[in-house]
This record gives structure tokens, sequence and C-alpha cells, in this order.
């Protein structure tokens, strides 16, 4: 049963890596739409930024800055690792 179980699973395996490779070298399946897609790069590139919307921007005086942070670390202790694992 153990022989059994390990031929199966090396044929499943073997199959599918045969297929993938099969795939990908074929004609039909990789080669036409790679070659389609580098030839036309520039033209498919052109038309997907054709319409591209432009957005107005609205992010004037959007942030603002909180200095309370900063207050609050400096007037605490300062720490150190090394004195963290000190024994005393």
């Amino acid at each position: 049963m153990y022989k059994f179980f390990n031929i199966l699973m090396f044929l499943i395996i073997f199959i599918f890596f045969f297929n993938i490779t099969k795939y990908y070298s074929s004609e039909e399946g990789n080669l036409k739409t790679k070659n389609y897609n580098r030839s036309n790069i520039d033209q498919i590139l052109k038309n997907k930024i054709k319409h591209l919307p432009i957005l107005a921007n609205d992010t004037n005086n959007v942030i603002e800055f909180n200095n309370s942070f900063e207050e609050q670390i400096n007037g605490e202790k300062k720490r150190s690792f090394w004195e963290l694992i000190k024994r005393e």
C-alpha cells in the first residue's frame, strides 16, 4: 500500500510539472501573448494613460502637527536597553 501511494504521488507530481512546462513553452499558450505584449507595450500604455482621470488637489492644510507627544517623551526618564537587563 505504501509503495502504491508513493508511485501515485510521484506520477501526480510528474504530470503536474509536465503540464506546466508544456503550457509555458507552447506557442498558443504563452509565447504569442508575450510577443504581442512586448511588441505593442507602448501602444497599450498610451491607451491606459489616456483614460486616467486627473484629480483636483484638495489636501491643503489637512495635516496638523501635534507637538504634545514630543513634550511627553522629553519629560520622562531616559531609558537604556542595557540598564533594563542589569541585575541589581
